[in-house]
């Protein structure tokens, strides 16, 4: 392919020299999911450490702060750029209709594998990197059938309806450095799209259950998933239900204050209390998550990174989880909505103005 057919190059709101610092860290991320992959196969212990103590517990924070960051270079959405960078994709305009359906499948797969994470994905190397290659390859294939994002970061990935959920008022805002024209491959997009959340599009039943499920189900999902053990050994159906049965139920209980809620308030507080929600969910998750990380969590070792018992009192683990708790309530309830996208919009293609 000549050299000149690859759009590997900057869009008119990103100078060169930023491109090629993006580009460098897009390949950085790379090498290290590569890396990740190939001690999940020979270093087990070594890659779910990283994957699970390190990487995703960074990702929730991130995702309100800088979604953009992510959304820039997170390596799953490198791999199914690349046919699209390569001049290899065909392009295809996704139908608004089947955008929709995949947002809510996107979901349902977030619901249905984290709580695999206490069955499976957590203690083996090899059922996590048998959970991840098919996710690359069914991001590439998306990648070279549909159109810049549309086929998997703004359809089928399961992160992303928690980045939109998170991200509603995210603080900073990067150039794009993927897309170098903006070909409205979805409406709205949301990157450019400036305080976009679950509950943006409701044009179909599956953009509006899709929604439901997000902002009200992910707050007593996550409660639920942190009141669960790692299994190990034998597993058995009555581990099955046990790593569902919580979490799910957390699931419905918000899910349904939500609902009553939602119809209580009306449309004009409906951003308030997608914002109220958001934060419970996220702070919730450091609640919980940050003493694990750190040897204080009520299940011994599960999701420990470095054992700090003998080194910090437990009141000063306590002491950071309320200070992320009002953090994360400060910056999606009580900060005034600024307007921001998560990341700058390039020009438009011709003809797609």
């Amino acid at each position: 392919m000549p050299v000149s057919s690859v759009s590997f190059k900057p869009n008119s709101s990103l100078p060169v020299k930023y491109w090629a610092i993006w580009r460098f860290i897009q390949v950085l991320m790379l090498v290290a999911a590569l890396a990740i992959l190939i001690c999940l196969l020979f270093y087990p212990q070594v890659g779910l450490l990283i994957l699970w103590n390190i990487l995703i517990p960074v990702a929730p924070a991130l995702f309100v702060v800088a979604p953009g960051l992510w959304r820039n270079i997170c390596p799953l959405a490198s791999t199914a750029l690349l046919p699209r960078h390569l001049n290899l994709s065909k392009e295809m305009e996704m139908p608004r209709q089947l955008q929709s359906q995949l947002q809510l499948v996107a979901i349902c797969l977030l619901y249905i594998i984290v709580p695999l994470r206490h069955l499976l994905l957590n203690s083996n190397g090899n059922a996590t990197l048998m959970l991840l290659i098919p996710t690359a390859v069914t991001a590439i294939v998306l990648g070279f059938i549909y159109n810049w994002k549309s086929g998997w970061c703004a359809s089928l990935c399961p992160v992303h309806p928690v980045e939109k959920f998170y991200g509603s008022n995210a603080i900073i805002t990067f150039p794009n450095a993927h897309c170098t024209q903006c070909a409205k491959c979805s409406v709205p997009c949301p990157d450019s799209t400036p305080n976009i959340h679950p509950a943006a599009v409701k044009k179909t039943v599956y953009n509006r259950l899709s929604a439901l499920l997000t902002i009200g189900g992910l707050p007593g999902f996550i409660w639920g998933w942190f009141q669960v053990p790692d299994y190990t050994g034998v597993i058995t159906l009555s581990h099955v239900i046990d790593v569902y049965k919580l979490p799910f139920a957390g699931l419905a209980v918000t899910f349904t204050i939500y609902s009553i809620l939602k119809e209580y308030w009306g449309k004009k507080s409906e951003r308030m209390l997608i914002s109220i929600f958001a934060a419970t969910a996220v702070s919730t998750y450091y609640w919980y998550r940050i003493p694990i990380l750190f040897g204080f969590g009520q299940f011994g070792h599960d999701g420990l990174l470095v054992n700090l018992t003998n080194i910090v009192p437990a009141w000063a683990i306590g002491a950071i989880t309320v200070i992320t708790t009002i953090f994360f309530f400060s910056v999606l309830v009580l900060r005034k909505v600024n307007h921001k996208s998560w990341l700058i919009r390039p020009d438009y293609e011709t003809g797609k103005l």
